[in-house]
């Protein structure tokens, strides 16, 4: 479905014509102009259309169809194609999700197809419309601010995850809860959606480095891509990076705290052991005299004694106290 298809003139929306084919066509006869295509999940024939018209590659039409892609840069004779992965933390269960949101660079045209709910685009377009100036910088601007409005949520996603782990550490060093069946399976289900985070930000660190031009392509010019947007790509790329030693240090959190979590319930199950192995020593200081005493001889020195009931039944006391106290003093009780 084709969400909106605007053409924007010196950072300003204009009126044009209705079909996408024709305000391409009057862009580019423009010069100063580009057309912005939003999609959402569209249909083949949908997009096969507009693939056709602005000349897409058939591999990334492909990827853009099916989705499902990592976020990724690459560059073809008539188009720049990015794919980036928003990421969705519901708080109410705790979950992370992500969506998919492809971006088409061309001669005086973008085309942003968007899967799932988690593209901002909607306030990003909004939010370009309202600074003219920033806009008129053409479909670089678009790239832009899509990138730095998917990464900088990236943050306050992490944040939220850094405010569950909190609260996660503080039930396995719970004395009541942390020894509980759910914590082994509340750590697994956490450390699954920091996965889920990872795949969304541990590929996009080369796209963006190429982008921003650090590293091995520094020197190098991404078509279709302002020159002078380069020190706005490296903040982006600052940020991302800031979020990827977020996911790491997070990462390596869980993994510490299920550890914690396993060595606890080792230790208890020790405590557990040691207390009933005490308790199986006391009954059996008893369950021997008793069974001494009732095997029945006829020639017992005891047997015949009169105090020989009372003198047992002490001992036995005696005993047992003797053990539970050495026990207790152990900490075996």
């Amino acid at each position: 479905m084709i969400v909106d298809c605007a053409i924007y003139k010196d950072g300003r929306r204009t009126e044009g014509p209705d079909d996408f084919s024709d305000a391409l066509d009057e862009a580019r006869a423009t010069g100063d102009a580009f057309v912005w295509i939003g999609l959402h999940e569209s249909t083949e024939d949908e997009f096969g259309k507009v693939a056709q018209e602005f000349g897409l590659h058939p591999l990334a039409v492909e990827d853009a169809l099916k989705a499902h892609q990592r976020p990724k840069l690459e560059v073809y004779d008539d188009s720049l194609f990015v794919v980036l992965k928003p990421v969705v933390y519901e708080p109410k269960s705790d979950k992370v999700s992500t969506g998919e949101l492809m971006l088409f660079l061309g001669d005086s045209f973008v085309v942003t197809v968007r899967h799932g709910d988690g593209a901002p685009l909607k306030a990003v377009r909004q939010r370009l419309e309202d600074d003219p100036e920033f806009l008129a910088h053409g479909p670089t601007s678009v790239l832009y601010s899509v990138a730095d409005a998917t990464v900088d949520h990236y943050l306050e996603v992490a944040a939220e995850l850094q405010t569950d782990l909190g609260e996660l550490e503080a039930e396995v060093f719970s004395p009541d809860q942390g020894g509980s069946r759910d914590t082994a399976s509340r750590i697994y289900t956490f450390k699954r959606q920091i996965l889920e985070f990872r795949r969304a930000t541990g590929p996009l660190a080369l796209p963006l480095a190429r982008l921003a031009g650090v590293g091995p392509w520094g020197l190098s010019a991404v078509p279709f891509v302002n020159e002078d947007a380069k020190p706005f790509f490296r903040d982006v790329n600052d940020h991302l990076t800031r979020v990827n030693e977020y996911v790491d240090s997070l990462d390596r959190l869980v993994s510490d705290i299920l550890s914690a979590h396993l060595a606890q319930m080792s230790v208890r199950q020790n405590d557990d052991m040691r207390k009933i192995s005490a308790w199986a020593a006391m009954a059996a200081v008893p369950t021997m005299i008793a069974g001494v005493y009732g095997m029945n001889f006829d020639h017992m020195p005891e047997l015949h004694w009169m105090w020989s009931y009372p003198a047992v039944i002490l001992l036995m006391a005696v005993l047992e106290l003797f053990l539970y106290r050495l026990f207790k003093r152990r900490g075996w009780l």
